[in-house]
């Protein structure tokens, strides 16, 4: 396929963010490093913009891709004395896939990139690195972003994110972190990290930690999209499926989310018009995947479903709070955690009345758990709005602002506080 040599760097890297990841899995299965993996990804990368301006893109860029990497790994081992078993049989490899022809080398190559795929993510999220680095290494090497623009999404120095991914992927060495999927009682512990850190880069794509932006989509997107992958990987598995409910319907709601100047817009406050049915409809499915598989009980399934409660109603005062008070109920026997336990308050706020909110919301606050978590206050100020004690609930919303790092989220709140000294003085 022969492309303009205007437009060759767009496509080539429109076949990066397709390819790099099973490209970078393939070669980690061969040289058992991801980082020296992603080096040769890279170099393989380089040769494509050298070359293919001049001869045109590749019909199968995936296979030329792979084969070129190959190559260079051979290279590798060539250079390592210790390695010349693993040589040979890479040369043979090599040397069989130089005499066949493009598509058939890439259906070779298909046999064991499902495979490869999830050694990867399990690699990435191991649990031998910090969760923050497990971000960074999983959108670099699953995600095909740039250190740029994680260090943008993250509001991060670039530095900063390239000194992490160096780190992880010399830690992953040092440790001789083994490239395969854990079996047996290993990978239900280890599934539990993949999960996890899809899910902080999901989150921190719909609702920012901070910055100017309400919402960073492409955050949610890429999440959303390794989710699947993994879903696709391990069909057996009910809280991958879980998860992907969770995120599929939450992105559901990202167009309402964000008013026409960039404002947060409150779940009550959406215009549920807007949600994305076609996603709402992969989330039910996929959640129903989890239960049929037994893992109803899940710590995200169960999220899932009380997302399912929000997705179902049309309008707010359709709600069944009293099934989503009844799921977080489960929820914090599964998973406790103060966040849970705010967020059952709030549900119990809304099935059984603001002062019972309001009960669980002061007990949180004498513990002193979430101190510095702009939620409690905004919750409580909320709920102390909701029973009238306005000066009370604007020194709450007052708090919120001061402890977020959003701007969009600080100024919602200052407005509710101004809101709040308003009602107060009409009493």
């Amino acid at each position: 396929m022969v492309v303009a040599t205007t437009d060759t760097h767009r496509v080539i890297d429109t076949i990066w963010r397709i390819e790099s990841a099973q490209l970078i899995a393939g070669l980690a299965r061969i040289v058992r490093d991801v980082g020296r993996a992603e080096e040769l990804a890279q170099d393989a990368l380089v040769a494509a913009l050298e070359q293919w301006p001049a001869s045109g893109v590749p019909d199968n860029p995936g296979a030329w891709l792979m084969a070129t990497a190959k190559r260079r790994a051979i290279d590798d081992v060539r250079r390592n004395a210790m390695l010349e078993r693993k040589h040979e049989e890479l040369a043979r490899a090599v040397h069989s896939e130089q005499g066949a022809s493009e598509p058939d080398l890439d259906a070779a190559l298909d046999d064991e990139i499902g495979d490869d795929l999830l050694r990867l993510v399990f690699t990435a999220c191991h649990p031998v690195l910090a969760s923050e680095a497990r971000v960074a290494l999983t959108l670099r090497l699953l995600g095909g972003l740039t250190t740029d623009e994680i260090a943008r999404a993250f509001l991060a120095p670039e530095p900063t994110i390239a000194q992490r991914i160096v780190r992880a992927k010399r830690t992953l060495a040092d440790e001789h972190v083994p490239f395969e999927v854990p079996r047996g009682a290993g990978l239900a512990a280890r599934l539990s990290s993949v999960l996890d850190v899809l899910y902080l880069i999901f989150n921190e794509g719909y609702a920012a930690t901070a910055g100017d932006d309400w919402m960073r989509p492409a955050l949610c997107e890429d999440a959303l999209r390794l989710g699947r992958i993994v879903a696709e990987l391990m069909p057996g598995e009910p809280e991958v499926h879980g998860l992907v409910a969770l995120m599929e319907i939450q992105a559901s709601r990202s167009r309402a989310r964000v008013g026409p100047a960039g404002e947060p817009v409150l779940l009550f406050d959406q215009n549920r018009a807007r949600w994305d049915r076609v996603l709402i409809g992969r989330g039910l499915a996929a959640l129903e995947r989890a239960e049929r598989l037994g893992g109803a009980q899940g710590s995200f399934a169960l999220q899932a479903a009380i997302a399912a409660c929000h997705a179902r109603a049309r309008a707010p005062e359709e709600t069944d709070w009293p099934r989503i008070a009844a799921l977080y109920e489960a929820l914090a026997q599964v998973s406790p955690s103060p966040v849970v336990e705010l967020n059952r308050a709030v549900a119990f706020a809304m099935a059984f009345g603001p002062a019972v909110g309001l009960e669980i919301v002061d007990a949180l606050h004498a513990e002193n758990a979430l101190a510095d978590y702009h939620l409690l206050p905004s919750v409580r100020g909320d709920l102390l709005a909701k029973l009238g004690r306005f000066d009370e609930a604007r020194v709450e919303f007052e708090r919120a602002a001061s402890l977020t790092r959003n701007a969009r989220e600080r100024r919602l709140l200052l407005e509710r506080a101004e809101g709040r000294a308003r009602g107060s003085a009409k009493l």
